[in-house]
Formats: C-alpha cells, sequence, structure tokens
C-alpha cells in the first residue's frame, strides 16, 4: 500500500509547467480585477489619455457654487432655467428670457420637471413688465445682488442662461450667443441622467 498524499504538498507534486500556469493564471485574474482601477487612476492624477471632447455646450460650473452665491434668494424644486443680468434687462437678456421659455416647453412631457426666471439689477421698464405679465405668467423673478453676483461671476457683465439643479446648485451657463438647439439638449441629458426634480 503506497504512502498516502499530503494535500498539502500536491502543489509539490505538479508539474513545475502546471505550476507556471496555474501563478499566470492568478495574475491574469488579479490584472482583470485591479488594472482599471489602477489604470483610471493614473490617468486622473497624471492627467494622460484623458479625453478632450465633451458632451455639452454651455460651461460647466463645478466649483460648488449655488443660485445663493450668485446673489439671488429663491426656493425653487424644479430644474430652473434663470436669466441673470447685472445691470438692465437689454436686448440680450430679453432673448435669453424668450429662450428660457422655449426651453422649457420644447421639453414637452419632461416641461413640469424645469422652470424659468429672471433675476435683474435694475427695475424692469413698464412696457416690458407688462409684456412679461401677459406672455410670460410662469416667469418667476427675482432681485439680484450686484455686489453678491460680481463675486461669484468677476468680469462678467452681460447677462447669462444658467442650467440650476432641484437644489439650487449651478451646473451650466449660457451666454446670448448660445445655440437654442444645443441648450435643449444638454438640459435634456440632464433631466434624463438625473433622478432629482
Amino acid at each position: 500500500m503506497g504512502a498516502a498524499m499530503n494535500p498539502l504538498n500536491m502543489s509539490e507534486a505538479r508539474p513545475p509547467q502546471q505550476r507556471r500556469k496555474g501563478r499566470l493564471q492568478l495574475i491574469l485574474v488579479f490584472l482583470v480585477a485591479v488594472g482599471p482601477m489602477l489604470l483610471a487612476t493614473g490617468m486622473y492624477k497624471l492627467q494622460f489619455w484623458v479625453p478632450d471632447g465633451r458632451s455639452y455646450h454651455g460651461e460647466m460650473i463645478g466649483n460648488g457654487q449655488s443660485r445663493a452665491d450668485l446673489g439671488i434668494q429663491a426656493d425653487d424644486q424644479h430644474w430652473q432655467l434663470l436669466v441673470s443680468a447685472p445691470q438692465s434687462c437689454t436686448a440680450d437678456c430679453r432673448h435669453l428670457v424668450y429662450l428660457a421659455r422655449q426651453l422649457q416647453v420644447g421639453l414637452g412631457a419632461d416641461s413640469s420637471r424645469a422652470s424659468h426666471a429672471l433675476a435683474v439689477a435694475q427695475p424692469l421698464d413698464a412696457e416690458y413688465t407688462d409684456k412679461l405679465t401677459r406672455e410670460y405668467p410662469k416667469l418667476q423673478r427675482y432681485p439680484l445682488d450686484v455686489s453678491q453676483y460680481n463675486k461669484a461671476v468677476p468680469d462678467v457683465q452681460a447677462p447669462q442662461l444658467w442650467i440650476i439643479d432641484p437644489h439650487g446648485n449651478l451646473v451650466l451657463r449660457y451666454d446670448a450667443k448660445v445655440n437654442g438647439k444645443d441648450l435643449l439638449n444638454d438640459l435634456r441629458q440632464l433631466l434624463k441622467l438625473s433622478n432629482i426634480g
């Protein structure tokens, strides 16, 4: 009767070629599991292979600023298309107000998830106020604290259109030259990806 094989010595009983194959498989499993994480960390830390392209058209606001940082006190639980005018609401401002309303309507079934608003530093003239009351009945209007606004957005005196999330965080910013179709695509993408608002 032969000596019983000790299970602890099984690896010694295998031929060297089989041991190498087992090690290689272990290394491959490790690389498949941990490799992508190491590569992603390296890409982020060392900034290599980072794509230059982007899928949005406005300026991304990624610094944690909120609507309150712009000098606007509001409590809206929707995605908001906010037009800011640190001076009076002239032609570019009025164009953006019109665009914000059209974008909300353009959302179709998702239009109830968004609102449109105007924050202006100077009082509106009577004629434009009447027009907004008649044609933009759901437009929210806020006073704009210019000193606060200038701290948050230095050197920007032209009207801007902001996309703001339901928590009041600034997400994207556009000037009056923005293409409405591009902006609508950005907004639709945000609503599609978001489960808030």
